[in-house]
């Protein structure tokens, strides 16, 4: 698509706009007389611009805004086309290829529907999407189960998404109960680990790795416990991060109002805005 009529193109009412022509767009900014950016970005400097989308699609979300929804979707949709041709230019595929692909991935692994397979509950649904899934990959008997799961996912997805894969083996807790038995273990080893610590007059590198693997094992079996009650640990704790940050936005507001900020208030004058806070914000 030439320039001209990229710079008219949605006056002219000719049509709506498609993935084709996002693609064309993109073509042209990688083209001659395009974008000196664009030209030069390679799939993994793409890589990192969208990890950076995707999180702020997911604060949108977070919002409510639908507005802000539709242009970080666009935002993501942008990165993806923009890397589909990265890689159809070195000639390994093309946008079509991965549709196509997808379409079929997605027919294939939906039998209940385009088959004649009867599952009735999300719960088996989900098992037989993984027994489809295991059945693609055809494991050469070298590579682990967990190995589906990628290196570069936020520890604590990670961690959940390790543990799930795991219990499907029946390497798991019978019961929550088991898990949370498990926590208070982990809990007292970590204290522990800190009691040792604190009673040694020069604190060795050895005691430090020490507490911090007993604090990573408190936070595995706890992602775990979350896994057993049905709530994603990632989306809990960004929660939980969100509610602080408002609560704490609140205390910095009335002290400003106060001509006052947090470093020159008291300790039991926070206290108190914090639970005037908690009163006044809601979750």
């Amino acid at each position: 698509m030439e320039k001209s009529k990229i710079k008219n193109y949605f006056s002219s009412g000719k049509r709506p706009a498609g993935i084709y022509d996002l693609l064309e767009i993109v073509e042209t900014l990688r083209g001659k007389g395009g974008c000196p950016w664009d030209k030069k970005q390679t799939p993994e400097t793409l890589s990192v611009y969208l990890i950076e989308e995707m999180y702020e699609l997911v604060d949108a979300v977070a919002s409510g805004n639908p507005d802000a929804v539709c242009e970080e979707l666009g935002d993501v949709l942008f990165q993806i086309v923009f890397m589909a041709r990265l890689f159809e230019e070195a000639g390994n595929f093309s946008i079509q290829d991965i549709v196509t692909a997808n379409i079929e991935k997605m027919i294939r692994r939906h039998p209940h529907v385009y088959g004649n397979e009867k599952l009735e509950t999300s719960e088996q649904v989900r098992q037989r999407w993984h027994q489809i899934k295991a059945i693609e990959k055809k494991p050469d008997g070298k590579s682990s189960l967990l190995d589906s799961v990628p290196n570069k996912l936020p520890a604590m997805m990670k961690a959940y998404r390790i543990s799930e894969r795991a219990a499907r083996t029946g390497f798991d807790w019978n019961d929550i109960q088991g898990v949370m038995d498990k926590v208070e273990e982990e809990w007292a080893e970590f204290k522990e680990a800190l009691q040792i610590h604190a009673k040694t007059a020069s604190p060795a590198k050895d005691d430090r790795r020490d507490m911090a693997m007993e604090f990573g094992d408190l936070l595995f079996t706890l992602t775990n416990m979350a896994r057993f009650a049905h709530i994603h640990p990632e989306t809990a704790l960004n929660d939980a991060v969100h509610k602080f940050k408002k609560r704490f936005n609140y205390m910095e507001t009335v002290l400003q109002k106060k001509d006052s900020n947090m470093d020159a208030a008291s300790r039991k004058e926070m206290d108190l805005l914090w639970d005037e806070a908690k009163r006044k914000i809601a979750d």
